[in-house]
């Protein structure tokens, strides 16, 4: 078996398949063929298919029929109504989140920042952003919404492979220090400053986006998932 995923059930292909496509390793239009995904994980294909479907209800991979399966590439209008709808929902989260978040949660948002940072200065962006939506999902989960925090983990995923066709200001990443402000935001509990710096947030990220319709270039599934 090519992969060293120790989960080869479809649940552990699919989380590894995910993984792949929200660090960027795996880019919007890619081609999963069964036979080769079935090939890289030493697996059957039914156990590829029923991983691929599981893709599919997220979101992430779109089932095309006599075509296959491909990564999922979001359109303009998508790409617009998923900021817009994180815009609606995420500084509201914010705000909560900083009215009750605990000690813990403060240094589990701070370890996140540092991984984010350590995968910039390692020359891997797309892991990078990966963290930094998971920043974002964290901060729902202390806001102790359940509902809406499901809501914004599945906007999250969708953002990245938005962010994979069309951001445009990749050093963005690098310079912005937006999680810093909200992470002392949160540390003072102060939630109307957390509600502002959040929505200032998600403005600048939708700005950093080129809303123009493009097709990224299929990459090698082997490559991607380093085997």
């Amino acid at each position: 078996m090519d992969s060293t995923v120790a989960d080869t059930s479809a649940e552990g292909i699919a989380a590894d398949l995910a993984l792949a496509i929200h660090e960027h390793r795996l880019p919007p239009a890619t081609k999963l063929s069964e036979d080769e995904v079935g090939e890289v994980y030493g697996v059957s294909r039914t156990v590829v298919r029923a991983a691929l479907q599981r893709l599919s209800h997220e979101r992430l991979v779109d089932l095309k029929r006599n075509r296959g399966a491909y990564v999922a590439q979001p359109g303009v209008r998508e790409a617009r109504e998923v900021f817009e709808a994180r815009a609606l929902l995420e500084p509201r989260t914010a705000r909560s989140a900083a009215e009750r978040i605990t000690p813990a949660d403060l240094a589990l948002l701070q370890r996140h920042i540092d991984e984010e940072h350590n995968a910039l200065a390692k020359g891997e962006p797309g892991r990078a952003l990966y963290l930094s939506g998971r920043f974002h999902v964290e901060i729902a989960r202390i806001a102790d919404q359940d509902t809406i925090a499901d809501f914004i983990g599945q906007l999250v995923a969708r953002s990245s492979l938005v962010i994979a066709v069309y951001w445009q200001r990749r050093g963005a990443l690098c310079e912005s220090h937006a999680h810093h402000a909200l992470l002392q935001a949160m540390a003072a509990h102060d939630g109307a400053l957390a509600e502002e710096l959040m929505k200032a947030h998600l403005l600048d990220l939708l700005t950093s986006l080129d809303l123009r319709n493009r097709v990224s270039p299929p990459g090698s599934l082997r490559e991607a998932l380093g085997t």
